[in-house]
């Protein structure tokens, strides 16, 4: 994994990063709450050689005070000395326990003795620390006879420093706890997301779709109060209040324009991988996207089991397309024109029939699809592809198939099941319209650039209701 895919791991599971950190921060904190206090002091004393007047004496003197500076240290934590300690002041503690609360220690080439007493309290860590030098001065008297040095003079440790009253504890350390928790956490949630990342199925990315899948991503719809589950709300394209939305669709109906220039898709299958993604009310406002641009488009309701686009535009579901298919209906008296915006005419499904497959992959479609065709673009909203193989005999015989998946919810191994299923039937993919993105990645769309936002749109602007149910075209047997 790279750094980008580390960074958008986090940002996509950022409350359980969150979570993790909190308590990790407080877990340090509820730790360093539940600490005694521990308060050091310190005294210190100097190694004597005695005096001497020649510089040459006063230098061996030197010599050997450094020397035995670092046995004293030893000395320093024996027993015998933490007993004079425990005697001097009259503590009800062992030798042993005592020598674990000192510490003693002696800078390199000089005569300094540096005794570090620590304590629940702040006086009795002084009082320690002052005795403590004492009984290593009297221990030393007792270990050192001057008649055996040698040398005029008395070698002893000589107090030179009295330990000052600590003000403040040195554990714990609420500061260094709560960063040391902050990392430690932030560690686990790289890793908790990092984690999640690799073993998260769904697709979240369309970077990471078109480079896994090799197939084009050729729109990024916002999620948006307008595009639900249960109903649409077909905004005007040309309509700066509602400029998010419609700008996604016709940014999505440019790309179709773009792919081939010379020879641009005109009988286009839109499908997703399962119900509820979202792709009747792409196919519709994409038509809608179509027509504004001032071309002829027929939306064709060609999901026979659960029709839905002439209920979500307000247009009457009587014969449709399996009327026309099995020869009770004129293609004429069953189209019906949008009365909201010109150039856009439905096809509705019509009665529901026992073979829906069949018909979509009967001559008599693909003779209607040809005919819609020679009129102006045509988009068929069919059924999800892994539910039924609907939508894959449809593809094969139009230009392409557009796959609406939704942002976090659908999975990678339904989009590459979908993928297998139009390749064996030799079926195009045009490319993959994710639908449902964070408004986050998608507020150029959403009018920033002109300075609206789609809130602001909505508050000001009057929303467009369905359009009273018509009777389209000849209207002759359309209400049947």
């Amino acid at each position: 994994m790279e750094l980008i895919d580390y960074l958008r791991a986090i940002r996509t599971h950022w409350a359980g990063v969150v979570l993790i950190v909190a308590v990790s921060v407080g877990a340090a904190g509820i730790f360093t709450l539940t600490q005694p206090k521990v308060y050091a002091a310190d005294a210190g004393g100097f190694v004597t050689a005695g005096q001497a007047a020649d510089s040459g004496l006063a230098q061996l003197n030197d010599s050997l005070a450094k020397s035995r500076a670092a046995s004293y240290v030893d000395i320093a934590t024996s027993r015998a000395v933490a007993d004079l300690v425990i005697k001097d002041l009259g503590l009800s503690t062992t030798a042993s326990a005592l020598i674990g609360s000192i510490s003693v220690d002696q800078p390199l080439n000089t005569v300094l003795i540096k005794i570090t007493a620590t304590s629940d309290s702040p006086e009795q860590a002084q009082q320690l620390a002052d005795a403590w030098v004492c009984a290593l001065s009297a221990r030393v008297a007792e270990l050192e006879d001057p008649t055996d040095t040698g040398i005029p003079g008395v070698l002893g440790v000589e107090p030179n420093d009295s330990a000052a009253l600590p003000t403040t504890p040195v554990s714990p350390r609420p500061s260094l706890n709560l960063a040391l928790g902050g990392i430690l956490g932030l560690l686990l949630a790289v890793g908790y997301a990092t984690l999640r990342s690799i073993l998260d199925r769904r697709l979240r990315s369309p970077e990471e779709a078109e480079r896994r899948f090799g197939v084009p991503i050729i729109g990024r719809l916002p999620l948006t109060k307008n595009t639900t589950d249960t109903g649409l709300l077909v905004t005007d394209a040309t309509d700066q209040n509602s400029f998010g939305i419609g700008e996604s669709f016709r940014r999505l109906r440019s790309n179709l324009s773009y792919m081939n220039v010379d020879d641009p898709p005109r009988i286009i299958v839109v499908t997703s991988a399962r119900p509820r993604d979202g792709k009747s009310t792409t196919a519709a406002n994409l038509a809608v996207a179509i027509s504004l641009s001032g071309q002829p488009v027929t939306l064709v309701d060609g999901d026979l089991r659960r029709p839905s686009v002439a209920d979500k535009l307000g247009l009457v579901e009587g014969a449709g397309l399996t009327d026309v298919l099995i020869g009770h209906a004129d293609l004429e008296d069953v189209l019906q024109e949008h009365g909201h915006f010109s150039g856009l005419q439905v096809l509705a499904a019509g009665s529901t029939p026992p073979n829906p497959s069949e018909l979509l992959g009967s001559h008599a479609m693909q003779a209607l699809l040809k005919d819609l065709g020679e009129r102006g673009m045509v988009i068929v909203d069919a059924p999800p592809l892994l539910p039924v193989t609907d939508a894959a005999v449809l593809t094969r015989n139009c230009d392409g198939a557009i796959i609406v998946v939704s942002h976090g919810l659908t999975l990678d191994h339904e989009l590459d099941e979908c993928l297998r299923q139009l390749a064996a039937v030799k079926g195009t993919v045009l490319g993959v319209v994710f639908n449902r993105m964070p408004r986050g990645g998608s507020r150029y769309y959403a009018g920033s650039y002109y300075g609206i936002t789609e809130d602001k749109a909505e508050e000001t602007a009057p929303r467009w209701k369905r359009a009273p149910r018509v009777s389209g075209g000849g209207g002759k047997r359309a209400a049947r």
